[in-house]
């Protein structure tokens, strides 16, 4: 490019904000006219003094670094023009900038998994991209912000706002999803990533252990329910439970011809789109009490094409699959608490109880961890062992008996 043009990072007193600061620009000057392209960042005019002072210290001078990044990708983008006008310039720096923000490339990933058919993972992004927006205040959120202490800080806020533990772990592994999509696609440094050992590390939700006890699911199985809705739910509970612990997702998506005459196989809908390279068919046994629901509940007639039980309709789009499979999952877990209020059981048992309640029983039964692995579809044993909950009391006490049993032979 023959043109001459400068820039400079400026601050833009010319208006006021509500909070007293000023909105840092970036200002082009060629053949005596001047533009301003806004950055994310607003200062008063006593801290951007301190990140143009000839040594500035802590934040200002992480900002000052910052400043001149933005200013030589103006210069990068400059060079490259074969000819200069404003509205040339504003769309690549734009472009280039949209890649090196965080809030637009969780809103790209966002329409990509509605395009992809997947709006629940959708959901998460969004209310990630929420949770940010409020957080930073600010259109634009540059990756070279997110550090481990703006991570740090960010967490804080979440819970002082009473987001759970789980909520904001859930967050920031989108964030960190992001992260590494923008750093394998060579639009981020990977010097720049903020996660990890002597970084920042993701908090651990507590893991509640959620399996019921065997007397439990026996109280579970012996009850009378009082109507049909009451019926089905706590059916559909059971055919969960012993079907590996298959999702209300997968149950409604069952089709008759993924039923064999001894066993129903099927693939995870969660895992089916993320493990191209390596899906895991789940196969799941079918006992007597497995086909007394299927024949109880089951759609009628049997075709091959037809779903096994009548909780989605033909030609959904995912939005409205969702939609419904949510309502069946909120119904089922209505009535089965109920049911476990009614027949004594004191746990909040939900449609996740029925997956934990089969890895657990297996474990309590001497079954391999390799097996209940493979039944629940996992691809690592470190997920499997997060499932299975401890051994129950009377079992813990048989066990410490054995420590003084010599005690008792000795009589």
């Amino acid at each position: 490019m023959s043109a001459i043009v400068h820039t400079s990072i400026i601050l833009d007193t010319r208006r006021v904000l509500k909070d007293g600061s000023y909105p840092v620009k970036l200002r082009l000057t060629h053949a005596r006219q001047r533009k301003y392209f806004l950055t994310p960042y607003n200062l008063t005019e006593e801290d951007f003094a301190k990140v143009k002072s000839d040594k500035p210290r802590g934040k200002f001078k992480e900002l000052e670094i910052t400043f001149q990044a933005i200013e030589q990708r103006a210069i990068d983008i400059l060079k490259k023009l074969e000819v200069f006008t404003f509205d040339a310039f504003e769309k690549k720096f734009y472009n280039v900038a949209s890649k090196q923000d965080v809030l637009s490339s969780i809103r790209e990933k966002v329409a990509a998994l509605k395009k992809e058919g997947r709006p629940g993972t959708a959901e998460t992004y969004a209310s990630t991209l929420t949770s940010l927006a409020a957080y930073t205040k600010k259109k634009v959120l540059p990756f070279s912000v997110v550090n481990p202490e703006f991570l740090r800080e960010y967490e804080q806020w979440m819970v002082g706002r009473g987001k759970s533990i789980t909520t904001v772990g859930i967050y920031l592994r989108s964030l960190r999803s992001i992260f590494n999509d923008a750093i394998a696609s060579g639009e981020v440094s990977q010097a720049l990533y903020p996660f990890g050992k002597r970084k920042y590390l993701i908090p651990a939700g507590r893991n509640v252990k959620k399996a019921l006890a065997t007397t439990d699911i026996e109280k579970l199985f012996a009850y009378i329910p009082k109507h049909d809705a009451e019926a089905r739910a706590r059916d559909l509970w059971i055919f969960s439970y012993l079907c590996n612990g298959i999702n209300i997702k997968d149950i409604a998506r069952l089709k008759y011809k993924q039923l064999e005459p001894d066993r129903i196989t099927f693939i995870r809908a969660k895992t089916e789109r993320t493990s191209r390279q390596n899906i895991k068919v789940i196969t799941a046994m079918r006992t007597p009490e497995v086909d007394q629901i299927i024949d109880k509940w089951g759609n009628k007639p049997a075709y091959s094409e037809n779903y096994v039980f009548p909780l989605l309709k033909p030609g959904l789009n995912p939005e409205q699959e969702l939609a419904t499979v949510r309502q069946a999952t909120a119904i089922i877990n209505r009535y089965i608490k109920l049911i476990a209020a009614a027949v004594g059981i004191d746990k909040n048992i939900t449609t996740y109880t029925a997956r934990h309640s089969f890895s657990t029983v297996l474990k309590r039964s001497g079954a391999p961890i390799e097996f209940i692995s493979e039944s629940l579809g996992h691809s690592d044993l470190k997920t499997t062992q997060s499932y299975l909950d401890s051994f129950e009391d009377k079992i813990k006490k048989q066990y410490s008996s054995q420590l003084t049993a010599f005690l008792r032979e000795a009589k």
